[in-house]
């Protein structure tokens, strides 16, 4: 697998914000989103095994593991690698743009899919169908950066809330964008089921822009 870098820091994103992870970066991404912070992570890598990386994290005290990109499923082997955390018990999270099919993703894995708003630029991609692999133990998110992308959020929820059972919908700002007091006013007067999500660590670590 190309793997861009492999850290372990705090979780900044997500339920699961606030928790120490080790992190799985994989290089690749077939996207470029217009607010993209990880485009360090577009090309390049490193070749190690599935072995190789599970050997590099059990220095860290944690067990839980979050495999992100880039955009992780455009390596075939992630499944590989997500069989390899969880049988050595990881608790296993995964970061997915959400327009490559997550089908075959094990179901024990945690799967934190983000649909792109408008402004991105990359809403075309969007696979919707993935909605339907998405249960009550994952998660959906949209960047937002600006009020039409909330607004198109929030239609995108309504259309398919029949289908839609995932466990929290995160509602996350454009960094430096959108000022989270309107963000967090657009939720309120919406009463729309939706977690507005801060980035914990670029409030932790402002300057630091790679993995911490």
């Amino acid at each position: 697998m190309k793997i861009n870098e492999i850290f372990y820091s705090i979780q900044g994103e997500s339920s699961y914000a606030g928790s120490p992870c080790a992190f799985i970066r994989l290089a690749g991404c077939d996207l470029r989103c217009s607010y993209c912070d990880t485009e360090y992570a577009f090309s390049g890598g490193t070749e190690m095994s599935v072995a190789e990386i599970l050997q590099e994290i059990e220095a860290f005290p944690t067990q839980l593991a979050l495999i992100t990109g880039g955009e992780p499923m455009l390596q075939p082997s992630v499944h590989d690698l997500s069989r390899g955390l969880l049988e050595k018990n990881y608790e296993v999270l995964l970061e997915t743009g959400g327009h490559i099919s997550l089908k075959d993703v094990d179901p024990r894995v945690h799967k934190i899919m983000d649909l792109k708003c408008p402004s991105s630029g990359m809403q075309k991609h969007n696979d919707y169908a993935n909605i339907r692999y998405l249960t009550s133990g994952d998660e959906l998110k949209f960047v937002v950066g600006d009020r039409e992308d909330f607004d198109w959020a929030c239609g995108v929820i309504r259309r398919y809330k029949e289908t839609l059972r995932v466990g929290s919908i995160h509602f996350s700002p454009v960094h430096g964008k959108v000022p989270l007091e309107d963000l967090a006013g657009w939720i309120l007067s919406s009463g729309m089921p939706v977690r507005l999500q801060l980035q914990l660590h670029k409030i932790i670590w402002p300057d630091i822009n790679r993995g911490k």
